[in-house]
């Protein structure tokens, strides 16, 4: 193969989610299991007990609703022991921007770039998402609050492969999400993509349900396109563009 190849195939591993090396060489796991001894069950005295049935969203409401900061929440979102996906990321990736700030923008979930970083919408996609709203005057860290967002995900771990989230997954944390808007007390809330529309709104179809303005935790929310959808549909820009538009003129309302 020519180095051009061997480029698209180590790129194509990466989008995959495989972007990091374990080891020199591949491991037989059904070999090592054929290989190693077989344990005795133990004696009835130390026979494992049952664990107790877990309420993972009841779980959820009580961390969520005992913090009263966003500090405490992110403390409580990291003890948070039911979410399989914190075991497969790097980072717990909270949130990014201004606290204060009258704009709270919701997204999906991290990608391979914002698990490294611990922050969202760092990468690509996150590049767009900052010139689309400097667009308009806005950004993360500007010199007044006034001309600030906020940011954060629907969930704060990296899904393997980059894979969309299970409706599972959403339900245990949505509680947190909700918590989050309501100790950032944001005017307006910016819902990215189908999934932050499916946790808050309760509904898909973000092509649909873009550009219409809907009620989320008594705010107004407007369901904009994703920056990633953005970049493999180019002509799409132009109606993100007029949502970026509607969204300005509705701050400038106040």
């Amino acid at each position: 193969m020519d180095a051009h190849a061997l480029k698209a195939a180590l790129e194509w591993q990466i989008e995959l989610g495989a972007d990091e090396a374990i080891c020199d060489a591949p491991i037989n796991r059904f070999e090592l299991a054929k290989q190693a001894p077989k344990s005795k069950a133990p004696p009835p005295h130390l026979a494992p007990v049952a664990p107790v049935s877990a309420d993972p969203i009841g779980d959820a409401r009580a961390a969520a609703g005992a913090a009263g900061t966003l500090d405490a929440l992110r403390e409580a979102l990291g003890a948070y022991p039911h979410c399989e996906l914190r075991k497969g990321a790097r980072s717990l990736v909270f949130s990014d921007g201004q606290p204060e700030a009258r704009l709270m923008l919701v997204g999906e979930a991290p990608g391979r770039d914002e698990d490294i970083q611990g922050k969202p919408f760092v990468g690509r996609a996150g590049q767009l998402l900052d010139l689309m709203f400097a667009e308009i005057g806005i950004s993360r860290h500007p010199p007044a609050p006034e001309q600030a967002f906020y940011i954060t995900n629907v969930l704060p771990w990296r899904p393997p492969q980059n894979r969309d989230p299970t409706p599972e997954e959403i339900a245990m944390i949505l509680p947190f999400v909700e918590r989050h808007i309501e100790l950032a007390q944001p005017d307006i809330l910016v819902l990215i993509g189908n999934h932050a529309c499916q946790a808050l709104l309760g509904r898909r179809g973000i092509t649909k349900l873009r550009g219409q303005w809907n009620e989320v935790k008594g705010r107004p929310a407007l369901p904009m396109l994703h920056p990633a959808y953005l970049l493999r549909n180019a002509a799409a820009k132009r109606e993100a563009w007029a949502d970026m538009l509607a969204l300005q003129a509705r701050m400038r309302e106040g």
